[in-house]
């Protein structure tokens, strides 16, 4: 269940960066694959992958996890 709400928020929040699959993925050094694999809730992210996904959304952790929980609004 946890991986499915990740994926959904990472997808709202790529998305509402106006960035495809592919660049996000690069620009965070993994595959456009995997980047899939999270937004469908297939795959569980480290830390460190978690980390460099704020970073790239320019959000805190902490943000991010306000997003999860549906306290803020993608």
């Amino acid at each position: 269940m946890i991986d499915t709400k990740f994926g959904r928020t990472l997808k709202k929040l790529r998305m509402k960066k106006g960035v495809s699959q592919e660049d996000f993925a690069l620009s965070i050094g993994l595959h456009r694959t995997y980047i899939s694999q999270l937004e469908r809730g297939l795959k569980s992210p480290s830390l460190r992958t978690i980390e460099k996904i704020c970073v790239e959304l320019n959000i805190s952790l902490v943000e991010f996890m306000q997003h999860l929980e549906h306290k803020k609004d993608p």
